[in-house]
């Protein structure tokens, strides 16, 4: 038998969809839980504790936009891969915009999605014995998977964090979205880079005049050496 992984809630409201999520989820040793509902699946999150969800936007009684917003108001960070039937492209940044971590289109395969679940829990884990790492006014703990600019803590989403410590263990090199995306994401889906750019922003927003993130124009992005 595969080792327990953890628990995945799946908010689907699709029966064969959810079911064929459910049953490839399963042979790879995740316990899985399905809601139909947005109502039902905000309270299976807040009740579980999940590893993972896989939440649909198109839910009935509340979107999954909407809960995926009211678990992070609520300071869950519980990583979400967002599913649509429609693959549009302002679809996609508002779920980022909303601490989504991950994105994928209808119809896709659901070894795709296991790719995609195992990936994200792979980078939300992280490296173990990795060091504290400091740069201008941020102190970043990987293992902790926390980050404070000054003494104030940030909250960052999965995706976000480790965007940001990607950038920090490589000061003053530039990378292309596309290297990014390999980098950060785990797998090579290059069919629209802008969303790195949303990810960017996000990090920005938060971090505010302590961000060290820089943008090389036609290239990409870096982080400067000294944080400044």
């Amino acid at each position: 038998m595969p080792e327990n992984r953890g628990l995945v809630l799946i908010a689907e409201d699709e029966p064969h969809i959810a079911d064929l999520q459910r049953r490839y989820l399963s042979r790879e040793g995740f316990g899985v839980h399905v809601e139909t509902d947005g109502v039902a699946a905000l309270a299976a999150a807040r009740r579980m504790r999940p590893a993972a969800i896989v939440l649909d936007i198109a839910l009935p009684g509340m979107d999954g936009m909407d809960v995926c917003r009211r678990l992070r108001e609520e300071g869950d960070w519980t990583p979400v891969v967002f599913v649509t039937a429609r693959d549009e492209v302002t679809d996609r940044i508002l779920g980022l915009e909303l601490g989504g971590d991950d994105y994928l289109a209808k119809p896709f395969s659901p070894q795709e999605l296991v790719a995609r679940v195992k990936s994200l829990l792979r980078r939300a884990a992280g490296p173990q014995q990795e060091p504290v790492r400091r740069l201008g006014r941020l102190t970043l703990d990987t293992g902790r998977r926390t980050l404070h600019v000054d003494d104030a803590p940030v909250e960052l989403t999965t995706t976000e964090f480790n965007l940001l410590a990607f950038l920090m263990r490589n000061p003053g090199q530039v990378f292309t979205r596309e290297q990014l995306l390999a980098q950060v994401w785990g797998y090579a889906d290059y069919r629209d880079t802008r969303v790195m750019d949303v990810y960017v922003s996000q990090l920005r927003a938060k971090l505010a005049d302590a961000s060290p993130i820089r943008t090389v124009r036609g290239v990409g992005y870096s982080v400067a050496d000294n944080g400044r």
